[in-house]
């Protein structure tokens, strides 16, 4: 069993970097991104000094997302930066890199990357390769129908590898559970694409697992936004003559719904302290729970007023749905973990 007790605190600069995104996301306006990425850079985090990045960690960008996700706020912050950005560095194609992430950086523009088939299971790519084209369809292309850049996992016959589409592709926006959380489907019929450096098989773990840390640090501030509303509203509102959060019943909800948020802020943490496809996927798991649940908590004890068009509320439960489904089920991350455990050998 991997142990989260060592989980990291953040450091007092990744504390100023979490005020500064609150503090711009607080300012209101509709589409904070080119501001993030001007003012901030966030979107320069991860990407190397050589490519016109800062050549920060996966904390910092976990710190990034955590702030996004409590505001629900909108960016492609987790398709462009996390999922394209890191298949690029992935490639280790340096002329690539030079030509496309210095872009991605500023935040000049954004970049998909077209993975997964219809069962979005993000374990091997929906394209294939024929004669040096590509051909199928992709699904849950994460803000594919807005990007400046769009990038595929294909199956070439002898592993997989990554190519840049420049025209041919059909990209359609569709609908979703959550509409904060923009999607595309991505067709190709025998369309050329240009190959962007070798064989990638060895890296399509832990590019999903990247993105899996990613997406726990976004419902982490999520879930945490939901519980501090929520607690905030039951000290207010008075049934019988008293705050409905002084009912035993209540507290009991509430604090089982705590200790489910430190739970997944101790393993987001631990994972992003030190990096693995275990740590990864127990961070996803606590995460994705801890969201799920304090989101219905969240409308549970808001009442009628909780799945109005008004509230908040059905935005957050969406969001939480929505993404208990992305890079692949939690189950699928469990099936993983005891595969990998039970191939380890027995202390004796």
């Amino acid at each position: 069993m991997i142990s989260t007790s060592n989980a990291v605190e953040p450091t007092t600069e990744q504390r100023a970097l979490a005020e500064s995104v609150r503090a711009l996301l607080a300012a209101g306006h509709p589409d904070p991104w080119p501001r993030l990425c001007a003012e901030i850079g966030v979107a320069a985090l991860e990407i190397p000094e050589e490519y016109g990045g800062f050549g920060a960690g996966i904390a910092e960008t976990q710190v990034v997302l955590e702030e996004l996700g409590r505001v629900l706020a909108p960016g492609p912050m987790l398709g462009s930066v996390v999922l394209a950005g890191q298949a690029l560095l992935a490639s280790r194609d340096e002329a690539a890199c030079a030509r496309l992430l210095p872009d991605i950086a500023s935040g000049e523009a954004t970049a998909a990357l077209a993975w997964t088939g219809v069962e979005g299971d993000w374990a091997a790519p929906a394209l294939r390769v024929e004669d040096g084209r590509l051909s199928g369809t992709a699904h849950y292309v994460l803000d594919g129908a807005e990007a400046h850049i769009l990038l595929a996992l294909a199956d070439t016959g002898d592993g997989t590898g990554l190519f840049e589409l420049s025209a041919g592709a059909d990209v359609r926006a569709v609908p979703t559970l959550d509409p904060g959380r923009p999607l595309a489907r991505v067709t190709v019929d025998r369309v050329p694409a240009t190959r962007i450096g070798g064989e990638l098989g060895a890296e399509l773990g832990p590019l999903r697992d990247r993105a899996c840390l990613a997406l726990a640090a976004e419902s982490l501030g999520a879930a945490a936004h939901c519980l501090e509303q929520t607690v905030a509203y039951c000290g207010q509102r008075v049934q019988f003559g008293r705050p409905i959060g002084s009912f035993q019943a209540i507290k009991h909800r509430l604090a089982d719904a705590h200790v489910q948020l430190e739970a997944a802020r101790s393993a987001c943490y631990a994972a992003a302290a030190e990096p693995g496809p275990e740590r990864a996927a127990i961070a996803r798991i606590q995460s994705s729970e801890a969201f799920s649940a304090i989101a219905a908590e969240m409308i549970q004890l808001h009442g009628g007023i909780a799945i109005t068009a008004e509230h908040e509320a059905h935005h957050y439960f969406k969001r939480a749905h929505g993404s208990a489904v992305l890079f692949g089920q939690p189950r699928a991350q469990l099936a993983r973990l005891g595969a990998n455990w039970l191939s380890e050998p027995v202390p004796t």
